[in-house]
């Protein structure tokens, strides 16, 4: 019994975080905290969500190719040099006391909540892109760092990667959500292979989270739920703000 709604349990909280994070961002704010809730020590909950990362970002990609949309070899660059940074971020999670760990989540749940909150669609239109050059350096050096945070937790991530790469590099809405999976999908893969070869990622639990954060991307792609956006990111804030308080007082 206890099988059964551990299982239904993950594919629910996997199905809300797919849907969270077409809508608005962030999703591993509410996978993440829950696979700690559920026992799993917090570099083990680490690892196990990247696999539900990894698999939303494959049907990303795949989603936006099947579209037409291709962002060539400049994803690439990207996803290499956020890798490199990955490694050292997976490292020091994997390293890093637990109760430290849940505590820097807290922290980074409640700030990065408030800017899913808050946010609003005001990223640029209709610019020209700016791919090569000093740009582009600027873009594998800002992925480095990304990367670092992303291979740590990645909470919340997208919206970083969304504003960098519309502001710096000037990319369509359309092709910076397609970079964002891709680059997404290349360093999680990085950073799942480090998180398994140290012994850090639970399948069974982490599978079935990943079917259900599949299921809720793929509805929420389907339908544009205008209203249910708003509704979603302030009950997501409330969620969170719970959850950081257990983490920072109950450790």
């Amino acid at each position: 019994m206890d099988f059964i709604f551990e299982g239904v349990l993950l594919v629910v909280v996997g199905f809300f975080a797919g849907v969270i994070n077409t809508l608005a961002g962030g999703g591993s704010l509410f996978t993440l905290p829950v696979l700690i809730f559920l026992g799993l020590p917090p570099a083990i909950a680490n690892g196990t969500n990247r696999i539900a990362i990894v698999i939303q970002s494959l049907g990303g990609v795949l989603g936006y190719k099947s579209k037409g949309v291709q962002t060539f070899s400049f994803p690439i660059y990207l996803g290499i040099s956020a890798s490199i940074g990955a490694v050292i971020g997976a490292q020091i999670a994997i390293h890093l006391d637990g109760s430290i760990f849940n505590r820097i989540l807290a922290i980074i749940m409640l700030i990065v909540g408030l800017l899913i909150l808050i946010r609003r669609k005001s990223l640029s239109l209709d610019m020209p892109e700016r791919l090569s050059g000093k740009y582009l350096v600027y873009g594998i050096l800002g992925f480095f760092v990304i990367g670092i945070y992303g291979g740590f937790i990645n909470a919340g991530i997208g919206i970083v990667i969304m504003l960098f790469l519309n502001r710096i590099n000037r990319l369509s809405l359309v092709k910076t959500n397609a970079t964002k999976v891709m680059v997404v999908m290349i360093y999680s893969s990085v950073a799942l292979a480090l998180f398994a070869y140290n012994g850090a990622v639970d399948w069974k639990i982490g599978i079935l989270m990943a079917t259900g954060t599949l299921f809720g991307a793929w509805w929420a792609s389907r339908w544009s739920v205008k209203k249910g956006d708003r509704v979603i990111r302030i009950a997501m804030l409330v969620t969170i703000f719970i959850m950081a308080v257990k983490l920072w007082f109950f450790v």
